[in-house]
This record gives structure tokens, sequence and C-alpha cells, in this order.
């Protein structure tokens, strides 16, 4: 797919294997209040079972410097995607490879677009709804028209899109917002809070169709 999709919220070797070549895996860590959460020495063994392909991001809530510096050093990932501020004292290579969470309005709710961090600094950015969407996932969406008008005033940049994505409305997301990617995680869970892998198939299934490569 040339479509990068990042699947949220894993906790298990078996959800890992349904990571897309291309994509990403996410691991939450630091969220003591996320169901999701995962302790270092977990979310380390995962990290090393992302199959090769896909790249490894960590996911985290208003870290501190010493924090982040631990998440590299420890963890190996790709990446840190970080709900929240984002420390000041980094070095660039950290920040290069920190990708914000940018909370939108939702649909209808008024309000324009934030001002966006450098893309020097931070050359990937997420989009999602306001309010806490770490915890579970967000059932909800950030207003399209907005994204879109970031993705078009900035050609070039990586923009990931989340919030209330599932397989029925991906192919909307796509053509709606150009997004470079797609994150998505409640959409994609089953009634225990797990990741339902036809759920998984179905939503990797919609991306391609809209693609136009139909699985």
């Amino acid at each position: 797919m040339r479509t990068f999709v990042k699947l949220g919220g894993l906790t298990t070797v078996e959800e890992l294997a349904l990571v897309p070549d291309g994509g990403a895996a996410g691991l939450v860590v630091g969220v003591a209040d996320s169901p999701r959460n995962l302790a270092f020495e977990v979310a380390a063994k995962l990290a090393q079972a992302v199959p090769s392909g896909a790249e490894v991001w960590a996911v985290t809530r208003d870290p501190s410097a010493e924090f982040v510096h631990r998440v590299f050093d420890e963890l190996g990932v790709d990446r840190l995607e970080v709900h929240g501020a984002v420390p000041a004292e980094l070095e660039y290579l950290e920040t290069h490879h920190i990708v914000p969470t940018i909370p939108l309005p939702r649909p209808g709710a008024g309000g324009g677009a934030p001002k966006l961090p450098a893309p020097e600094r931070h050359p990937i950015l997420r989009f999602d709804a306001p309010g806490d969407t770490l915890s579970l996932g967000s059932p909800d969406r950030p207003d399209w028209e907005i994204c879109r008008g970031l993705v078009e005033a900035q050609p070039g940049r990586k923009f990931v899109l989340s919030g209330g994505l599932e397989a029925t409305n991906a192919g909307e997301a796509i053509a709606s917002v150009r997004p470079w990617g797609l994150d998505v995680s409640a959409g994609v869970a089953g009634g225990t809070g797990k990741v339902d892998p036809e759920k998984v198939r179905a939503f990797l299934a919609a991306v391609a169709s809209a693609e136009g490569n139909p699985a």
C-alpha cells in the first residue's frame, strides 16, 4: 500500500503479525491509566518482534526529557508519538523522531487551524480529535476540512490522520484529506478492546481499494 498505516495500542505478538508491510506498530508506554499500557520490559520484547519492513512507534503522554531518552535508548523504537507537550530539552535527533499529536476541532465545532511546529523539528505530525484519545483510542474524528487545508498548505510533509477511523470510512478519509498515513486503534478493536484481526483485514482492504488496488 502507498498509504502508511499504523495499528495502535498493540499488546501481543499475535497482534504484531497484523501490522502491514511499510506500516507501524504502536506500543503504549508510560501511560498508567491506559489498559494498553506496557511495562518497558514488555514493550522492549514486543519491539523486537515487530515484522521486518514495519516501524515501531512508542506512544506516550506528556513525557519528561528523561523519559524520552529512556524510550529511545532502551526500546530502540523508530518514532515516539507524543500526546500533549513535547519537552524542550532534547537532542536534535530525538526531536526529529518525535511525532506530536495535534488536536483539531470535531466537525461542526468551530475553531480554526492551529499553528504547526516547524517541519525541520518534526517532519511527521499526527491529527486527532481533542480530549483524551490515548487511553482506548478515539471514536471521534477531527474536522477533515481543517485537516485537508493543513495538508494542502504544506505539500510533501507527512501527516498521519487519526480519530474515528474504521473500514467503512477509510476510503473517504483518504479521498477527503489526502494524508500520508492513517492511524487506527478503536476502529479495529473487538468487544473486549483487543485488536480484531478481521477488522484489521477489512481496514487494510478498504485502504487498498481506495488506492485502486483491491485485495
